[in-house]
């Protein structure tokens, strides 16, 4: 309790005796033995905590002030989302600095694997939110200020009549992320904010989200490993095989590669997107047990299925890419980190993919329309700059026989999809936009990204599923990923909380 001791101390010479008793007061056992992240083995390792400081050193990066949520990726165990309404702005700029700023978590926090956290937590606000705490000039992101809302249709979605009721305004002010190893400790942390918050917000609404049981930690529903192809931002972690490697302002604001003017005190700061993603997992099975792949020699009806379930995907159940497993599953190269990501959709030593074979993977494959590699030309990092960092989790039950048995989602499930950058228009919204959503990128007849695309729920032809015929067209008679909407949020560096937003 060493560390316990000390923090209220330095709270105690800070803010007072009678503030550091309503601190102790909320506060829960942050600290234990294990870590509150998974490890999958296939996915890009988080740096060591010397590792990470010699790289941040390197690049200025203050991986102290950072919020730890930005640059960790999908590796949270079980997770809240808690989203509110400021109700008494005074009272919640004194409740912010003195109960939960003490609870904020860095990234330099997260990394500490020799006094590990017990519970992660995060806070960012809305354009509302930071218009109701009248925090000066605005952050020169259109997308932000608009809000997702307003973004709804351009994004794909067939308006909002599918969103959860919460998102169909722009009354959410803020969001606070809390992530732990076990339901107790993250239901203990939340009961704290709660209890500290208390008379100065109104929930607008909550999310509950855990890693897959077993096996299945770091699937999301549908089986698909997730979570490989997150970039190495440069100041935070050395790259792997393959991983692409961007400069820490495509992320962070006001860090090198973001050009966009910004107030000083967003610094350091990154826009979150969230959005809730509904997974119709029983449909989807259902559509690749009744479409399998048929024309390459030797696979049964259901490897047939596996295979196209994997091309739409881009991937494999376990990982492993398409590209280099283009006919059957590798598991063992799926749950290699230094080989799952390790191809750019080219031949060795080009810089640019041919243009016109498929037959190892669709050009409208998920993984390949997000992240087009060598389809943009080589080297990635001068051809593509719009890149973010993935930080969702999946929400809601296993599916259950009665589901598997009808082939009907009965219970709601999905992905609690979370995105990071510092410019929402060159990341999230482009890539749903121009990507996903483009029927004709990068060739004519490429098709909609069959899992995230969005026609406003219309059908979507999709064309390069069959491996042997690349001009049929498939098409999907429904969305099997389904938005519920959402919000965009700025997620600021912690001095800024303390000087900016709560003062």
């Amino acid at each position: 309790m060493k560390v316990a001791t000390a923090l209220a101390g330095l709270i105690l010479s800070a803010v007072g005796a009678a503030r550091a008793a309503e601190i102790r007061s909320h506060q829960v056992d942050w600290k234990r033995d294990s870590s509150l992240l998974i490890d999958p083995a296939a996915m890009p390792k988080l740096p060591t905590p010397d590792a990470a400081k010699a790289a941040s050193n390197a690049a200025g990066l203050n991986l102290s002030d950072i919020q730890g949520d930005i640059l960790i990726g999908m590796k949270k165990n079980t997770e809240f989302f808690l989203f509110f309404t400021i109700t008494d702005v005074a009272k919640f700029k004194q409740k912010l600095k003195s109960s939960v700023l003490p609870m904020v978590t860095s990234t330099t926090q997260v990394l500490n694997t020799a006094n590990p956290i017990s519970t992660m937590l995060n806070i960012a606000f809305s354009q509302t939110g930071l218009s109701a705490l009248k925090v000066a000039g605005g952050l020169n992101d259109p997308d932000f200020s608009a809000g997702q809302l307003a973004n709804a249709v351009a994004l794909g979605d067939p308006g909002s009549d599918n969103w959860v009721s919460a998102f169909k305004s722009t009354s959410i002010h803020g969001v606070i992320l809390l992530a732990s190893d076990t339901t107790d400790n993250l239901q203990s942390t939340v009961a704290s904010v709660r209890r500290a918050l208390a008379g100065t917000i109104n929930e607008a609404y909550s999310l509950n989200a855990a890693a897959r049981p077993g096996s299945m930690q770091g699937h999301e529903h549908f089986g698909y490993l997730d979570g490989i192809s997150n970039p190495a931002v440069q100041g935070f972690q050395s790259p792997l095989p393959g991983q692409a490697v961007i400069p820490p302002g495509e992320i962070l604001v006001g860090e090198t590669g973001d050009d966009v003017q910004r107030p000083a005190w967003a610094k350091d700061g990154s826009f979150l997107v969230f959005r809730q993603l509904k997974q119709l997992v029983p449909e989807f099975n259902k559509f690749l047990s009744d479409n399998p792949i048929t024309t390459v020699p030797g696979l049964t009806k259901q490897q047939g299925s596996d295979l196209l379930g994997a091309r739409m995907m881009g991937r494999w159940k376990s990982g492993a890419p398409v590209f280099l497993a283009p006919t059957q599953d590798n598991p063992q190269l799926g749950a290699d980190p230094h080989r799952n990501n390790d191809f750019t959709y080219a031949a060795p030593g080009q810089t640019v993919s041919d243009s016109t074979d498929q037959s190892k993977c669709p050009f409208a494959a998920h993984i390949r329309k997000t992240r087009p590699r060598a389809d943009l030309g080589l080297p990635e990092s001068k051809s593509n700059s719009h890149h973010i960092v993935r930080g969702g989790i999946p929400y809601g039950p296993e599916v259950s026989q009665a589901e598997a048995s009808s082939h009907t989602t009965k219970t709601e499930r999905g992905l609690a999809f979370v995105a990071y950058q510092a410019n929402i228009g060159n990341g999230f919204s482009f890539l749903q936009r121009f990507w996903a959503d483009n029927s004709a990128f990068l060739h004519q007849n490429t098709g909609f990204d069959p899992i995230v695309g969005e026609n406003g729920g219309s059908p979507r032809a999709v064309f390069g599923l069959d491996p042997k015929n690349s001009t049929k067209a498939t098409t999907l008679p429904m969305d099997f990923v389904v938005s519920r909407g959402g919000e965009y949020f700025f997620s600021p560096s912690i001095s800024a909380i303390r000087n900016t937003l709560s003062a």
